[in-house]
């Protein structure tokens, strides 16, 4: 299916923004492929394997050294059921597909997961009304279970809890990602896909009814002085191009020419933090727990994970300023300092008043690619196809932050069977 191309060729004009060396742009030999997945998180992974399924030869690159290394392995690996979305929204129609996929997928497969539920607590009377209003989104979507509690029942479930009612989610869990992606991948490989690490796609151009795609190796690009040419590693014409990209998705469609900036929404990166619970024999919680959410996210919630350790988080960081070759090699500030532990305590003590100064140990960070900032409304998944930009055989999804795990199979499904013929 491919030949790795190694020829010394300068950028096309899509990616003459990498050097500072401006020179004419030459014709490179080209491999054609069927299908070209650009990134290997589990969306990626899981969209691969539905290709693969119904018989279409899959090759997918990731800039990385393994697959599954940026959004997907810094997440809460929560199952989500569908309650905060609106119920014309992709987001609210794939994460309540994908919820359902993924527990009989993981069911039938062995993977380790658990449907411990959630209760999203309403700390004061102020958010009753935004539990109401989540209830009826949620019965809307078609989430099963939903019940609304009294103070008394939520702190007979849960007795560190302090809230006045409560929103209880009993189609919640929790899934080890990891293993996930080991069996999304497996699947995929076995119907003959294949993955290549550490090639980053770094721009493209539209020729005739193609969208030819320039392949480098990421440690090149990594190691570039500005002034060299870069060694192609491949040149490549698919008939069809999932940019599933995740964190750089909008940063490589913006090099692709021939595809129309207006269809690409501005990129906005929220930094999310998360501290584990130290010096407790018990976990505190037995469900999820989740205050009402906030701007840009959910709100520092309870995560558990299927080894019993307590996490709390994600924060919102609002990010700019990265460049597009440190977004495309994921060269990302994830440090979390126990200082920043300080701003946790109080969000965290208006559902568990008895958490003790101290026990917040750092955890770990992650970045979710959203297509909305500070201030505005949630975004909606954006899986664009040539009915949207024009561009024959090309597949964009943006923004697929949470619920992207729950809906990564539903994305798979519903990227496979629109645009896969």
């Amino acid at each position: 299916m491919l030949t790795k191309l190694k020829k010394i060729c300068p950028f096309s004009p899509t990616a003459l923004k990498f050097r500072n060396l401006a020179s004419k742009s030459t014709s490179s030999p080209k491999d054609k492929v069927d299908c070209l997945v650009i990134g290997a998180g589990v969306v990626g992974i899981a969209i691969a394997r539905a290709l693969a399924l119904k018989g279409r030869e899959v090759l997918v690159v990731d800039s990385a050294s393994t697959f599954g290394t940026s959004t997907s392995s810094r997440n809460s690996q929560v199952i989500h059921a569908g309650i905060y979305y609106p119920r014309s929204s992709l987001k609210a129609a794939l994460c309540v597909e994908g919820r359902k996929l993924m527990y009989g997928y993981c069911s039938e497969r062995g993977i380790p997961h658990e449907r411990v539920g959630k209760l999203i607590v309403a700390a004061g009377e102020a958010g009753v009304s935004t539990l109401s209003n989540l209830m009826n989104r949620g019965v809307e979507n078609g989430v099963e279970g939903l019940r609304m509690l009294d103070r008394c029942e939520a702190v007979e479930m849960e007795p560190e809890l302090n809230c006045v009612k409560a929103l209880l989610s009993p189609c919640s869990g929790i899934v080890d990602c990891h293993s996930l992606m080991l069996s999304l991948l497996g699947d995929a490989e076995n119907h003959g896909a294949t993955f290549s690490y550490n090639s980053t796609v770094i721009g493209g151009h539209v020729e005739g009814d193609s969208l030819n795609l320039e392949v480098v190796g990421s440690q090149e690009l990594e190691n570039r002085d500005g002034n060299s040419l870069l060694n192609l590693e491949f040149v490549l014409v698919p008939n069809l191009v999932v940019n599933s990209a995740g964190l750089s998705a909008v940063a490589l469609a913006r090099k692709f020419n021939g595809l129309s900036g207006s269809v690409i929404p501005k990129p906005h990166f929220a930094r999310g933090l998360y501290f584990t619970l130290s010096n407790t024999r018990e976990p505190p919680f037995k469900h999820l727990i989740y205050p009402t959410p906030e701007d840009g996210g959910l709100g520092v919630h309870v995560t558990l994970d299927l080894d019993g350790q307590v996490k709390f988080g994600p924060n919102v960081e609002w990010i700019s300023g990265v460049d597009d070759v440190s977004s495309f090699l994921d060269k990302y500030d994830y440090t979390v300092d126990a200082s920043q532990a300080e701003g946790f305590y109080p969000a965290i003590r208006k559902y568990y008043p008895n958490l003790k100064d101290g026990s917040l140990e750092p955890g770990y960070s992650g970045i979710r690619p959203k297509v909305t900032g500070p201030g505005q409304s949630a975004g909606d998944f954006v899986i664009q196809g040539e009915e949207s930009h024009g561009v024959p055989g090309l597949v964009n999804l943006f923004g697929i932050e949470s619920p992207g795990l729950t809906s990564c199979m539903a994305i798979a499904e519903y990227v496979a069977n629109r645009f896969s013929k």
